[in-house]
């Protein structure tokens, strides 16, 4: 079945009629997923291609029953769309729009924090914020909430990813899915600096799914989530986790393209990234094809 979503997720929409989240509506809807309505401010009560349109993502919740949101809202007003969402009592949320400014993904991330860990005190499901700057999540043959191509993930199967690539997320799951192993949920967690979700923040949920038999992680050069998913793999994760660096070639000095690829003396290194997997007995592909070996292996295939 996977982690986060499955085929009885209701999404919502927030800027389902703009251009790209009206597009990425149809795509979902296509894959199976139940999209349930749209969010629009100032276009509450209108139709949109058989889907009701709500002022609010609070009046989208009551009258559907929606446990998802995924949100196509220009970067001046993306963080306030996840704190809406978040604030309305939506547990999952991914935001997929890129180039939210910094200091506003500081204040959306440590607010979903705050209402998470009140949710979950008093007994609720808790709020999790995925990106932004990310492709979105699936699992194979129930629920898209993302960017992602369709056909790549029709079959279920029994690999979970994490990326923080969009491009190199779906390069995988193809290279995974033609292999015959497949993927049983795929997470892009975004390549930006100030993130909802973070890898150790997922290894635990794939660590605990029973239809998941090993993990693939991609990540790059940049700060440090890839140090913190090693020492989680290494107190805590019984399956075989298999990694691949990206940008590891990069020359010093070089601006690289997502925000998150910064190198700070010492961390976020290749070199750096590379010793903490290899503290952890994670084996770390050259080549993307070389995951599907490496997976092979781990699983004694």
């Amino acid at each position: 079945m996977g982690i986060l979503v499955d085929k009885n997720s209701k999404v919502i929409v927030q800027g389902m009629t703009g251009r790209e989240g009206a597009s990425h509506s149809r795509a979902m809807k296509e894959f199976g997923t139940q999209v349930v309505a749209g969010v629009t401010p100032g276009k509450g009560g209108m139709d949109f291609e058989g889907w009701p349109i709500f002022n609010s993502v609070a009046e989208a919740k009551a009258a559907t029953g929606a446990n998802v949101s995924i949100i196509f809202v220009p970067p001046a007003g993306a963080a306030d769309a996840v704190l809406e969402a978040a604030h309305a009592g939506i547990p999952l949320v991914i935001l997929i729009t890129e180039g939210v400014p910094t200091i506003d993904m500081m204040r959306a991330v440590q607010e979903v924090r705050s209402l998470d860990e009140h949710s979950r005190a008093h007994g609720g499901e808790g709020v999790r914020l995925i990106g932004g700057n990310c492709p979105g999540l699936v699992t194979n043959g129930e629920a898209k909430v993302g960017i992602m191509p369709n056909k790549i993930y029709a079959k279920p199967g029994r690999i979970g990813l994490i990326s923080r690539s969009g491009t190199l997320t779906y390069e995988a799951a193809k290279l995974l899915n033609d292999a015959g192993m497949g993927t049983s949920t795929t997470v892009g967690i975004g390549g930006d600096p100030v993130i909802g979700t973070t890898f150790a923040d997922v290894l635990p949920l794939f660590e605990a799914d029973p239809d998941t038999d090993a993990v693939v992680v991609i990540g790059e050069i940049g700060g440090a989530d890839e140090e913190a998913a090693a020492e989680y793999i290494k107190s805590s994760m019984k399956k075989p986790v298999v990694a691949f660096i990206s940008g590891r070639s990069a020359p010093k000095g070089k601006r690289m393209g997502h925000a998150g690829a910064i190198i700070m003396g010492d961390v976020g290194t290749p070199e750096s990234k590379l010793a903490a997997f290899q503290a952890a007995n994670v084996p770390v592909a050259d080549t993307m094809p070389e995951i599907i070996d490496l997976v092979k292996k781990a699983l004694g295939q």
